[in-house]
């Protein structure tokens, strides 16, 4: 198809919304290894996850067969506030860059959430409205996830408690007072609240804490409640789910213009919006169907892919969630406050570390000064702040395109822009002011959180 018949934004209809959720571990052939009990070393049943998790999602989670899951009507019809979301040809860019490729990419950030997280917040509470409950807890890097469920809560009439990682919850003083404004209540983590966070503060005073530091004690708060679970924004293979929306869409919208992405990338932190996005294409891949080269995007900082361990850890610094086979750097590795909060965790889901593991997605580091010039780059010519996660994608992207250049190569790129910035402007200011320094962890450094992760027969590395 010429380029004149592209749009700058291919909008679907709501009638063209995805109406099932697509689950890639139906076409896995090595399907991801099982949540464990960090008791018995035995997989986790339904039964005992059900303190924890919202019964409907459990299901989800330990199903690896069912390729489509339906999308309930309440559901829908709340993805219609803000869904579809536009697929946008980056016409500017590419003439900025001077570069064949043709760049496009899926927009998440036409919400008050400002990023994709709503996506898996609203089936979450969902969820757990119909089973009854009062309410949910959850932790929160960047803030994204937290305004998404308390926004979903707020939707549903549930109770919604956030716990905050400090660095970003000081960070980022206006993201917090969305969630606030959306009824939630949010405390710093750690923090003396839980048992958990006590002992967190007492090993290491005067830490910024970690999404894991956060989990620990949503966790903790959840179980010590009555009527409450526990909802998480990443890394489950229930919200790698729900985000397949993103996929699904993009796939609609590439295949009605007859356009095919010769490479799929996104930022990598937990894992939600690169496997929400590359989930349907990844099926097509895997039942060979076509071929597309995926790459995961994480920063220097916190390189669980590249520098990690592929082995069984806990999801949590306290250690009070189950074991996952992902790819690690110890569930006691503290990453620096750099200002991309959400993908400062120390493992990756495991869909997709499973599928990076059988060499179907590589992986890139990018150090955080790098991105924030891909960033300010991006917003010069296209208009959209994005958020420092989503601006990891955009470095990749744009090196992607510049090799275009060089080889004269007519590729398409298709990334996904998460989010926007607006609440990053400490970020940005420090890029401005030349303060933003970088940071890599030595091997000294990952060794210590090595050291913490569990040691038994078969999890040895």
């Amino acid at each position: 198809m010429s380029k004149e018949k592209i749009p700058y934004k291919i909008y679907l209809s709501e009638n063209e919304l995805p109406t099932s959720w697509y689950n890639v571990r139906a076409d896995m052939k090595n399907k991801p290894a099982p949540l464990l009990n960090p008791g018995t070393h035995k997989p986790m049943a339904f039964e005992e996850l059900r303190p924890v998790f919202c019964d409907e999602l459990i299901k989800q989670e330990l199903d690896d067969n069912t390729a489509y899951i339906e999308i309930p009507e309440e559901i829908r019809e709340f993805y219609k506030m803000y869904r579809p979301a536009p697929l946008v040809r980056a016409y500017c860019l590419e003439k900025k860059l001077g570069t064949p490729a043709k760049i496009y990419y899926k927009f998440e950030g036409n919400n008050t959430s400002g990023s994709h997280k709503l996506n898996s917040a609203i089936a979450q509470a969902y969820y757990a409205k119909k089973q009854g409950l009062k309410g949910v807890t959850t932790e929160t890097g960047a803030g994204q996830w937290g305004t998404a469920l308390s926004m979903a809560c707020s939707y549903f009439g549930l109770d919604c408690q956030v716990y905050m990682v400090k660095v970003s919850y000081e960070q980022k003083p206006f993201r917090r007072e969305v969630i606030r404004t959306y009824g939630a209540k949010i405390t710093p983590s750690p923090s003396d609240t839980t048992e958990v966070g006590r002992k967190i503060l007492a090993e290491f005073p005067g830490t910024g804490g970690s999404l894991g530091c956060a989990i620990s004690e949503a966790v903790e708060a959840a179980t010590h409640q009555e009527g409450y679970r526990y909802v998480l924004g990443s890394v489950l293979n229930q919200v790698l789910l729900h985000q397949t929306v993103i996929g699904l869409e993009t796939m609609t919208a590439m295949d009605k213009y007859g356009i095919k992405p010769d490479m799929i990338i996104g930022c990598a932190g937990g894992g939600s919006n690169l496997g929400g996005l590359i989930s349907p294409f990844m099926g097509r891949k895997l039942r060979g169907e076509a071929d597309y080269k995926f790459i995961a995007v994480e920063p220097a900082s916190c390189p669980s892919f590249t520098r990690g361990k592929f082995v069984y850890d806990f999801c949590d610094t306290g250690h009070v969630c189950p074991l996952a086979k992902m790819y690690t750097l110890g569930s006691e590795f503290i990453p620096s406050p750099n200002h991309a909060g959400g993908l400062r965790y120390h493992g990756m889901s495991s869909i997709l570390s499973q599928l990076y593991d059988d060499g179907l997605i590589e992986a890139r580091t990018v150090e955080q000064t790098e991105v924030f010039r891909a960033a300010q780059e991006f917003a010069r010519v296209e208009g959209i702040l994005p958020a420092p996660e989503s601006s990891h994608a955009i470095k990749v992207a744009i090196d992607e395109a510049l090799k275009c250049k060089e080889t004269g190569e007519e590729k398409t790129i298709l990334f996904g822009l998460t989010g926007t910035g607006y609440f990053d402007m400490y970020a940005y200011k420090a890029f401005n002011d030349g303060t933003m320094s970088d940071y890599i962890p030595t091997d000294e450094d990952l060794a210590k959180g090595f050291a913490g992760i569990p040691r038994f027969p078969g999890n040895e590395f």
